[in-house]
């Protein structure tokens, strides 16, 4: 398969610190790939590298083996749609609306009806809460709004930050069931930062584990068990 989506040798400084330290990560066509470390690894910084909004220095994006400006417009136009943590959802107007926005850049309306459509097949629950104001929703409930919004642009890349946080283990499991089945309905390639691993392990195709802004190892999750990475790089054990 194809690596439609590359960050390469990406440097991110805050200040003094360095959140991203010439990591190289690829996701493959319809791959789903995960992002894992401890806190200050720089999984978030990475999907936000490749999305335009953490300026890298030095550092490159490449789409489908050609390099690109990443600015986060652009980038949508191109198929990347990034959901960022913290379920931001427009709470004072409702689903719909949400969704609507979600897809703006669609110019054909009818061909956005049916992108709202096939987005609310996906997470049923939203289509009979349609009208309601998205901030009355329960948090699981706004997540999925999230979610939806983001592959109403039907993307070729969807980039996920930390879509479990903040919710019940119950609620969790579904909205990882729900990402599985965008993954295996759309084709969708899957970035995705998430601190449970358990349940990221069960659905993803394979996994990049990020120390101090570095990628300390990358593979198929069953490889990843059985190294001992996991247990070096979160008890900070790694040389």
């Amino acid at each position: 398969m194809e690596q439609i989506l590359e960050l390469k040798n990406a440097h991110v400084h805050y200040g003094g610190v360095k959140a991203l330290d010439g990591a190289d990560i690829a996701v493959r066509e319809g791959e789903m790939v995960a992002l894992m470390g401890p806190n200050g690894a720089g999984k978030s910084t990475a999907l936000k590298a490749i999305f335009g909004l953490a300026p890298m220095s030095p550092g490159k994006v490449l789409w489908h083996g050609a390099e690109v400006r990443p600015v986060s417009y652009e980038m949508v136009e191109r198929g990347i749609s990034f959901v960022p943590q913290g379920r931001r959802v427009f709470t004072h107007l409702t689903v719909e609306e949400n969704l609507e926005i979600g897809g703006i850049t669609v110019p054909d309306k009818r061909e956005l009806r049916r992108r709202i459509d096939e987005a609310m097949d996906i997470f049923p629950v939203l289509r009979t809460k349609r009208k309601q104001k998205s901030g009355e929703l329960s948090g699981g409930e706004q997540q999925m709004v999230a979610l939806a919004r983001g592959i109403v642009t039907d993307p070729k890349v969807l980039l996920l930050d930390e879509p479990s946080l903040g919710l019940a283990p119950k609620i969790v499991k579904e909205v990882f069931q729900k990402i599985k089945e965008i993954n295996e309905r759309h084709g969708t390639a899957i970035m995705i930062v998430e601190h449970n691993i358990k349940s990221l392990f069960e659905i993803v195709h394979r996994a990049y584990i990020l120390d101090k802004g570095r990628v300390a190892k990358e593979g198929e999750p069953s490889a990843l068990v059985t190294s001992g990475i996991l247990e070096k790089v979160f008890l900070g054990k790694l040389e």
